[in-house]
């Protein structure tokens, strides 16, 4: 029934869209040049709105995600490189008009000073509307070529990140956890040191036994506001999980081979010795990788939509 409403309300806003611009097609003639630029900017911005959101078809696109970074292959350089890549999905949540809370992160060991530190891994809850669906299709592996600012020889060095995005399930009580399945340790949240450091152990890490799934969070000053998060994130793995292992058995049916795994690189973001990201499902690419790491990801994410 409620798919059924969803479909009823898209049909609904697709007419007033068509009755808007039949409207405009129909006093053209009786318009300021100016005014009419800007009715049809408005037009075509709602137009746009509109495409993006009917390809939102998905269970959980409408709401809220998790997206969480982890160094890879590379070293100091992959754990800064994680670090650069949590900034630029938090600037395009600034961009989005989302909001993005750090809710864990680890850091790494090698460096100059805690400051200085790259990340080892790092979580970030996402709210506003369509936030999963617009940041699912980012998980996978990314790769980062460039000179080295860890080597004395300035040597080129790939570094690689996985990124995963997960629907927040909070609210959602689909996924059964039993207790007896869950193993739930605490340990002092991370910090940048000196008087800021947490002293009490509020930070939690659940661990899903029958999977060996873990999730962490350390945002919350209690205890139990960590738990109920780390729990909802672990929620979500196991229905991630749950998704994959049916799409491994419509492969068998449709005789396709999907990888969901830290092999499938998805996108590319060479600094040296030209100035290229690309994106490997799309083809989509652009000569401005600073433009990119600021944020800026709309041609990708977009065209990402488009084909799922």
């Amino acid at each position: 029934m409620a798919e059924i409403e969803k479909e009823i309300g898209f049909f609904e806003q697709t007419d007033k869209l068509i009755s808007e611009i039949e409207e405009f097609s129909k006093i053209l003639d009786n318009r300021e040049e100016d005014e009419l630029a800007g009715r049809l900017e408005y037009l075509e911005k709602i137009i746009k709105e509109k495409e993006t959101e009917f390809c939102f078809r998905g269970k959980y696109d409408k709401g809220n995600a998790i997206l969480s970074v982890y160094a890879g292959a590379g070293g100091q350089d992959a754990e800064d490189w994680a670090a650069m890549l949590l900034r630029m999905y938090e600037r395009y949540c600034e961009r989005k008009k989302f909001s993005a809370v750090l809710i864990d992160e680890s850091f790494g060991e090698e460096g100059g000073g805690e400051e200085k530190k790259g990340i080892k891994s790092a979580t970030i809850e996402i709210k506003g509307k369509y936030a999963y669906g617009f940041l699912k299709n980012e998980a996978g592996v990314h790769r980062l070529v460039r000179l080295s600012p860890f080597s004395a020889q300035k040597l080129r060095h790939t570094s690689f990140v996985l990124v995963e995005v997960l629907p927040d399930l909070a609210d959602n009580k689909e996924i059964e956890m039993r207790p007896e399945d869950i193993k739930i340790d605490f340990y002092k949240a991370s910090g940048p040191g000196g008087q800021y450091v947490n002293k009490r152990e509020s930070a939690v890490r659940v661990t899903h036994l029958p999977t060996g799934l873990t999730a962490s969070s350390q945002s919350e000053r209690l205890q139990g506001k960590n738990k109920e998060k780390a729990m909802s994130i672990l929620a979500a793995k196991l229905y991630r999980m749950e998704q994959e292992k049916k799409e491994k058995e419509m492969q068998g049916v449709k005789g396709q081979k999907v990888s969901a795994s830290w092999g499938n690189q998805i996108r590319s973001y060479v600094l040296h010795p030209y100035k290229l990201v690309k994106d490997l499902r799309t083809d989509i690419e652009t000569s401005n990788p600073e433009k990119v790491l600021d944020g800026d990801l709309d041609m990708f994410v977009e065209e990402e939509i488009k084909l799922k």
